[in-house]
């Protein structure tokens, strides 16, 4: 594995795992009055646009990466909805 494998996957698995501190939080609290609904709408949005450009290109990383970002994005968004 070359140093750019290794960068994309260092940067997948942060940005794949970014959104799981936020998912504690709102279990935890059951609050989300601080969280911007649109902007989650936009993030999951983009995320699926980005799965299924994997799925269409066959990028395992890629849809891997995207679809624990979207179960953890959509969770939040379902939170928001649910706790609004």
């Amino acid at each position: 594995m070359n140093y750019i494998v290794i960068l994309g996957l260092v940067a997948a698995a942060l940005t794949t795992f970014s959104s799981l501190p936020q998912v504690v939080k709102i279990i935890k609290i059951k609050e989300t009055k601080d969280i911007s609904l649109g902007m989650y709408v936009l993030v999951v949005a983009g995320i699926i646009l980005w799965l299924v450009y994997g799925l269409l290109i066959g990028d395992l990383p890629l849809i891997t990466a995207n679809v624990v970002s979207l179960i953890f994005t959509a969770t939040i968004l379902g939170f928001k909805i649910k706790y609004k």
